[in-house]
């Protein structure tokens, strides 16, 4: 499932963010890659562990916990501490997949989900759509500051060259409590019609309470915890 989850952090949010990281220093990006991916990634990235990359962590965690659609896309057991990167001219990152396995220190994260929330409006530079495949072909994402994109893991990705300005994000992973991203969609299209259901004839109504109760039950055969 590719999904787009509008307005994660407000623009204040935003702003605070670019403050922090225009004050922050920018290393290599390859440090953070694996042995494949490290041949394709041109880019930048603030050091994993510094103050601001904690500080920023620490806001977008509190803002996606509080986020009901990616709860509910990602059933989120544990989200790994965001890392922020950019793109400058001439800077992109080749064809690849995303490490199975994170490391936090000695916490393992199984990545099941990866996010890409801009901080870049997409008038601020030319290039640097995120590009992802699957079975219906390649999805070309440029998101609004403030907006996130979750895809699976496992998914071939890239971004493309930038070719004016500097493209600024926060990107992480998600070991999920449902580990099939199939399973996950089915939860996840359950879940939007429940919500939109109850809306029109309210909480207690035969048929609401039916479907919760399947999602519930699917939710207990399929999670992992």
């Amino acid at each position: 499932m590719l999904l787009h989850i509008e307005n994660v952090l407000t623009p204040e949010q935003v702003a605070q963010c670019r403050r922090r990281l225009a004050a922050s220093d920018w290393v290599d990006g390859r440090i953070t890659a694996g042995e494949q991916s490290a041949r394709a990634k041109r880019n930048l990235q603030v050091p994993e562990g510094s103050d601001a990359s904690r500080e920023l962590g620490e806001l977008i965690l509190g803002a996606l916990g509080r986020n009901p659609e990616f709860v509910s896309a990602a059933l989120p057991l544990r989200v790994f501490p965001p890392l922020f990167n950019r793109y400058d001219a001439g800077m992109g990152f080749d064809t690849h997949v995303d490490n199975a396995i994170r490391f936090a220190g000695p916490v393992r994260y199984r990545t099941d989900l990866s996010a890409t929330l801009f901080l870049s409006d997409p008038g601020d530079y030319d290039g640097g759509e995120l590009i992802v495949e699957d079975t219906y072909g390649e999805h070309a994402v440029k998101l609004a500051a403030g907006d996130l994109i979750l895809y699976p893991a496992s998914s071939l990705h890239r971004v493309a060259p930038i070719t004016r300005g500097s493209r600024w994000a926060a990107f992480f992973w998600t070991q999920s409590m449902v580990k099939s991203d199939e399973q996950r969609t089915l939860l996840w299209a359950l879940d939007q019609a429940v919500q939109k259901l109850t809306l029109k004839v309210g909480q207690a109504d035969p048929e609401v309470v039916s479907l919760t109760g399947t999602y519930h039950n699917l939710l207990r055969m399929w999670v992992e915890v």
